[in-house]
């Protein structure tokens, strides 16, 4: 918000937030992990960016078998396969917007990154948040020598309330500010990590450095009643919360409660789902053209075959993931969509103390098995991350995302079912109970669960149409960290944060 006051772009805002929000929650999201951005300027089409990391050279089945590994292991060295793309991501934001709009178009580098490069050296106040993933990482990190040195006290965890330093992260904030965000891949920060990284014993070079750049991505798109809803192509699973989405919208009826809303989207999630392990993971290995698979006469096909008069079979073992999605709209317009994560919390593992980053453990998402998502030398992994865009057809715009694994398509169709087509306000759409098929960050069970707060009569409705409901708690982290930014056709912006997590929606007149 400060940037957006002193005149900074939306791209601007966003990776100021991106480097605080590294520093805030490090157990989520970090200079370590991948991003991905959803950018719309009013009289354009929107464009986006895939800064996903690709599998280092040496990362091939064939590296695993001669260490002995049947499979890709979530933590260590060994998970630690795939380059760190959100970096390259901040300096491709900042090269687009400055071709499309002028030299002067950004801030200076370093007025960005310094608030975040300080906080880390001042402390934060641990969250309760990153205090539950200290725990859960505790005992599976415990040999992990260079975590132990940044992020616990002699090897006892993190407690919420308590102040948290990392000067080192401050320092990597700081050189980046100084020279360049391109230092981080092909200069001396570029070669110490690789460094770092090899030391233990991770697949990742300094080649592998070197070669990585973030790309310009064309957004898909699907058509509903209310607009075009706009979300990011493989190797994400954008693919699948549009077609989720638009198989909703042309099955939902003016006469429906709730609890048949709920019932669609469970059903067409379920579709959605198989045909997203089926078709999405790197770009190359994709089998079919995503964007023809959401035309209107494929969409209606896809739609007809979700029968609303049963339950169908589930569950069917798919991943999970964890990561912080943001928003932003500037005083121009420039609305932003942004998502940022390290798979599992604390990633990999692998941290490098001489800059107190954690490295991801994207490359977890492979399998050394033959198919789509068979790990190869330069692949992607296929991800959870999907930041969505709405441009509605009475001119207003809503920027929309959550974190949360194979929650995210669902959390996302919860908020667009009960804002556009329930007519609830923003703040409701994403504070009102939610549920979820199948498995999200931190959770092994693929089942179909709902806080316990959700109404009583919606519960057991569901159950009567043959929906099996295990209860969690009410504001569930687990459910996802949802959030919506939303620019109005008569110029009006609102904004909304979850509830279940520790985020602020703020605006400005």
């Amino acid at each position: 918000m400060d940037v957006l006051q002193r005149g900074g772009s939306a791209i601007d805002a966003m990776i100021a937030a991106a480097a605080m929000i590294a520093v805030a929650y490090p157990h989520m999201n970090g200079l370590g992990g991948d991003s991905f951005w959803l950018v719309h300027q009013p009289g354009q089409d929107p464009w986006g960016i895939d800064a996903s990391g690709c599998a280092a050279a040496a990362a091939t089945p064939k590296w695993y078998a001669e260490r002995s590994l049947q499979e890709i292991p979530a933590r260590g060295p060994a998970a630690a396969l795939t380059m760190a793309g959100t970096v390259s991501g901040w300096q491709l934001a900042r090269q687009l917007w400055s071709e499309k709009n002028g030299d002067a178009a950004n801030l200076p580098l370093q007025e960005l990154l310094a608030p975040a490069a300080d906080k880390a050296t001042a402390g934060i106040a641990v969250t309760d948040s990153l205090a539950a993933a200290s725990a859960k990482v505790a005992a599976e990190l415990q040999g992990a020598a260079a975590y132990q040195q940044v992020f616990t006290r002699s090897g006892a965890q993190l407690q919420a309330g308590e102040q948290f330093n990392n000067p080192a992260l401050g320092g990597l904030l700081h050189e980046l500010g100084a020279k360049g965000l391109q230092e981080f891949y092909r200069g001396a920060i570029g070669q110490r990590l690789a460094q770092a990284l090899q030391n233990e014993g991770s697949p990742l070079s300094v080649d592998d450095f070197a070669a990585y750049e973030a790309k310009q991505v064309e957004p898909l798109v699907a058509s509903i009643r209310h607009g075009q809803v706009y979300n990011l192509p493989a190797p994400t699973q954008g693919f699948a919360s549009l077609l989720l989405l638009a198989c909703y919208d042309r099955l939902a009826a003016a006469n429906w409660q709730e609890a048949d809303a709920i019932h669609a989207i469970i059903e067409c999630t379920k579709h959605a789902f198989v045909l997203r392990e089926q078709w999405l993971a790197d770009p190359d290995q994709v089998p079919v053209e995503l964007q023809a698979q959401l035309r209107d006469s494929a969409l209606a096909t896809a739609a007809a075959k979700v029968d609303l008069g049963q339950v169908a079979d589930w569950p069917q073992v798919t991943p999970g993931g964890d990561t912080v999605w943001m928003g932003a709209r500037d005083k121009s317009g420039v609305m932003v969509s942004f998502i940022q994560s390290l798979y599992w919390e604390f990633g990999s593992g692998v941290v490098v103390p001489e800059y107190g980053l954690v490295w991801n453990n994207r490359g977890s998402s492979f399998t050394l098995d033959a198919g789509i998502r068979q790990l190869g030398a330069g692949r992607k992994p296929f991800h959870t991350l999907n930041p969505a865009l709405l441009l509605h057809n009475d001119s207003s715009r809503i920027a929309f995302g959550t974190m949360g694994g194979e929650g995210q398509p669902q959390t996302q169709a919860a908020m667009m079912m009960r804002h556009l087509y329930l007519g609830e306000s923003l703040e409701r759409s994403v504070a009102r109970p939610r549920w979820l098929l199948g498995r999200t960050w931190g959770d092994a069970d693929h089942g179909l669960k709902a806080e316990e707060d959700l109404d009583a009569d919606i519960l057991s409705a569901l159950g009567k149409r043959g929906h099996d409901i295990t209860l969690v708690p009410a504001q569930s982290e687990a459910m996802g960290h949802a959030g919506m930014v939303k620019d109005d056709a008569q110029g009006g912006i609102d904004a909304a944060t979850d509830p279940r997590s520790d985020g602020l929606a703020l605006t400005s007149g």
